[in-house]
């Protein structure tokens, strides 16, 4: 049986941390932000934690 291909879409919007969690962007923060407030483009710039209900979704695809 062949290898897995690693999901290169999953692979560029997730980050496995050493403790074992998932770490993802926040979503808005692409374009758009002059309107928005400081503190929302302050805050979109942390990642934030993927839950565990997606996180063992995402356990399935080969990241």
């Amino acid at each position: 049986m062949p290898k897995l291909k690693t999901h290169k879409g999953t692979k560029k919007v997730l980050n496995v941390r050493d403790s074992g969690s998932i770490s993802i962007g926040h979503p808005g923060t692409r374009h758009n932000t002059g309107k928005k407030n400081a503190a929302s483009n302050r805050n979109g710039r942390k990642s934030s934690l993927l839950s565990k209900a997606d996180a063992n979704r995402f356990k399935k695809v080969n990241y």
